[in-house]
């Protein structure tokens, strides 16, 4: 890879570890903060960056405080700490309507282990009054087009700190995959996928920053 090939730069970082997270909730649109654990993880991402050399122009987070802490800490430690960081609601994560706030087990129990699987992990079947995969995508792909991939289009370094789900979306549209192989994808807490992108802003390769 030269850098003519790929001139771009995006990251994405799931946020690290919620108080949720470690309580086995379903999260969505709830707003717990990150626990111990995800503040070591957020911490750890920024490090792994920093080593690298990676710095950034401008940071995009969502409206919910654990991708908003995240992306805080990073942006510390790469030595960045008052770089222009936007929030929006756009890059929340899934909203999981009546399964929000509910233990993952009480769910199974309610509505059966199969129908909650079908709901975590199919594209286009929404949880009751809430949102699909798909139904994400359409929220945060025309967010991530109209707003974010201009800057990066300029060669702005963009860093992106959000959750499973709504970067999930992104990386669908990104490597072309398809709905049925995004719902596989699992996305570790607090680690940093690296893009390299072409002057167009398509894929070109990645890096997971995991150690």
């Amino acid at each position: 890879m030269t850098t003519e090939a790929a001139p771009n730069l995006l990251v994405l970082t799931r946020h690290g570890e919620s108080e949720w997270n470690k309580l086995n909730l379903f999260t969505g649109w709830k707003d717990p903060a990150l626990s111990e654990t995800g503040i070591k993880e957020a911490k750890l991402g920024g490090e792994r960056l920093k080593s690298r050399g990676y710095k950034f122009d401008i940071a995009f987070t969502s409206a919910l405080q654990r991708a908003q802490k995240t992306c805080q800490i990073i942006l510390e430690e790469v030595g960045e700490p008052n770089l222009e960081t936007i929030k929006s609601e756009k890059l929340n994560e899934r909203y999981y309507g009546d399964l929000q706030g509910l233990n993952k087990d009480d769910a199974r129990k309610k509505w059966g282990a199969e129908q909650v699987q079908i709901w975590r992990r199919s594209y286009d079947i929404a949880p009751p009054n809430g949102e699909s995969l798909k139904d994400t995508a359409e929220r945060v792909l025309p967010y991530y087009k109209s707003t974010i991939v201009p800057h990066i289009l300029k060669g702005e370094k963009v860093l992106i700190a959000a959750h499973g789900n709504s970067l999930r979306a992104l990386i669908m549209d990104l490597e072309g995959l398809t709905g049925d192989q995004i719902v596989k994808r699992e996305l570790a807490t607090g680690v940093p996928i690296v893009y390299h992108l072409d002057k167009d802003g398509k894929y070109v390769s990645k890096e997971l920053i995991d150690n």
